[in-house]
């Protein structure tokens, strides 16, 4: 059984920075992409960011929504079984619930549609105030 842990939310005022923690457990981490979403109230879920599996040709390549890029870092640490989000120069538009998920087959990349990932986890709360 996968499960997914999220951590790293709170209160923060806008152009503060954050990093959120994602812990998997139950498969083997490394050879799975990984991704980052939010849902706001009232609005639907949204891709974030996504890390490919660690690999000689996929080397764990990264890819964002245009409206975090050059603002949000996906990386991830194998070893710990941890996908991370650092989030800088944050923004209210960016107050979500955070969301980590992950495929259900290895090696697959599901790149940005939320249909493409099997597991999910509980979510963490970020909000950014003015």
């Amino acid at each position: 059984q996968v499960q997914l842990v999220e951590s790293g939310g709170g209160l923060v005022q806008a152009g503060d920075s954050l990093r959120l923690s994602c812990a998997a457990s139950g498969r083997t981490f490394s050879s799975y992409a990984m991704g980052w979403f939010r849902q706001a109230p009232g609005k639907e879920r949204e891709f974030v960011a996504t890390i490919r599996w660690s690999g000689s040709w996929s080397g764990g390549s990264t890819y964002y929504a245009d409206s975090v890029k050059g603002r949000f870092t996906i990386s991830r640490d194998n070893a710990k079984n941890t996908v991370y989000l650092q989030m800088n120069s944050l923004k209210p538009e960016d107050t979500a619930v955070y969301y980590c998920a992950a495929p259900r087959y290895r090696n697959s990349a599901p790149g940005p549609n939320p249909s493409g990932y099997f597991y999910w986890g509980q979510g963490t709360q970020v909000t950014v105030s003015s």
